[in-house]
Formats: C-alpha cells, sequence, structure tokens
C-alpha cells in the first residue's frame, strides 16, 4: 500500500489552493476525495498525513458524513499521524478531540470585518515557539468562511487569536492543528466561491472581496505556504 497525503473535500468548490503547490513541488504524494460527490474516506494504515478542508457542513451535524469524518480524526489523534484542518477542518478536530462547536456571536466572512478592518491572526507564545509556525509572521491576514467557531479543552493548545472570533489555531495532541480561516485560498478560488457561496453572494461585495485579495496576495501566499511546508516536514517517510 502505498502512503499518501489524504486531502478530504466537503465541497467540490472548496479544493486544495496552495498546498496542491506545495505538494506537487515537493513530490509529496497525495490523493483528493471528494466527500460531498460519494468518494470514500481513506484506511488510516495508508495515511502519511490528512488535511480537511471548510464546506457547508458543521461538526455537529448528525449525518454519516459527518460522523465517519469524526471517526477518522479520532484514529488519527490516537496513532498521532500528522493532521490539518481548515475551517470546518478546524472545527472537526476540536470536536473529535472532546472540545465543543458553537456559533459565532458575529460570523466572520471575507477579508474586513463589520468595522472595515481586514481580519488578521495574531499568534500566541505557544504558537510563535510551535514548528508549524515556524517562519510565520506574528500578525497576518486571513480570508474568513464560517458562522461557527470553537471552545477548547484544558488539553488543547490556542495558537494564534483573531477579531470576532477569538479561536483562530489550535493544537490537539502533538501533530495535529487546526486553523479557522483559508490560508490555502489563490484568485481562482475565491472567483468561484464569489460565483458560488451563499454567504459571499449575500454580501453583493465581489469587487471589493477582490480588491482586498490583490492588496493582501503577497502576504497571504507567503503565509500559506510557510505553514504548508512546515507542516509537510512534520510527516514521517
Amino acid at each position: 500500500m502505498t502512503r499518501n497525503v489524504a486531502i478530504l473535500q466537503n465541497i467540490t468548490r472548496e479544493g486544495p489552493g496552495l498546498l496542491l503547490n506545495v505538494l506537487e513541488d515537493q513530490s509529496v504524494p497525495y490523493t483528493l476525495r471528494d466527500l460531498s460527490q460519494g468518494d470514500p474516506l481513506p484506511d488510516v494504515d495508508s495515511l502519511l498525513a490528512v488535511v480537511i478542508l471548510g464546506g457547508p457542513d458543521s461538526a455537529n451535524d448528525n449525518t454519516p458524513k459527518i460522523r465517519q469524518e469524526l471517526q477518522l480524526i479520532r484514529q488519527v489523534l490516537n496513532r498521532q499521524i500528522p493532521y490539518l484542518g481548515i475551517c470546518l477542518g478546524m472545527q472537526l478536530l476540536v470536536k473529535a478531540g472532546g472540545g465543543k462547536v458553537l456559533p459565532c456571536h458575529t460570523p466572520e466572512i471575507g477579508f474586513r470585518n463589520g468595522n472595515g478592518q481586514f481580519y488578521r491572526v495574531q499568534l500566541t507564545q505557544a504558537g510563535r515557539q510551535d514548528p508549524l509556525l515556524s517562519g510565520v509572521s506574528r500578525t497576518f491576514p486571513i480570508f474568513h468562511l464560517h458562522g461557527e467557531t470553537v471552545e477548547l479543552t484544558t488539553g488543547m493548545q490556542l495558537l494564534g487569536i483573531g477579531n470576532d472570533c477569538p479561536v483562530q489555531l489550535v493544537k490537539v495532541g502533538t501533530k495535529a492543528y487546526g486553523i479557522q480561516g483559508h490560508v490555502e485560498i489563490t484568485e481562482t478560488m475565491l472567483k468561484l466561491w464569489l460565483e458560488e457561496d451563499p454567504d459571499l453572494i449575500r454580501l453583493d461585495n465581489a469587487e471589493g472581496i477582490l480588491q482586498d485579495f490583490h492588496v493582501l496576495k503577497s502576504e497571504l501566499h507567503t503565509t500559506g505556504e510557510r505553514i504548508f511546508r512546515n507542516f509537510l516536514m512534520m510527516i514521517n517517510p
């Protein structure tokens, strides 16, 4: 059995983006599975690492898909297989680890909050010392698309804090991480989301969001690629 990095999509439009560039640049084997199209979950014995992406589900949904994802994450945690969850993938990680997923008091959508300020993640002291965030700026911009947040258990580490939803970067166990924002975003992905995602369509500000992306693009890509490269260094051949 050839071991690989399994990338799990919860909806077709939310793909791996920048992560794919890094995987291919480093010749890391990977499989891409679209759970919204009925693709099966990977066998845990085949995993070098797991990345679970965002989607419209809630980690609290009592559906076969969500139950199976939570079960896989618990197996991954038990075996200390490297895990990276983005948006829903972070919330699933916290839920699987015994934490809670709750509604945000103020949903975070786009690049700016309700006061027009850019969303930014600020690393905690633990975050500044963690290998996932080696070489990452102490604060960095982020794109958001979520209406839920998490409540951590005492055994989980808070690595980064944010604006309206404070919990932005978490660590569960030794090699499992979650990021609330979309560090994988590319311009192609963003344009697709602006056409298809209901929350972004309701904002009715596609031009402004694309302008924000172009202003932040260099910092966004530098941060995302650094995080993905650091994550791949945790893989045991």
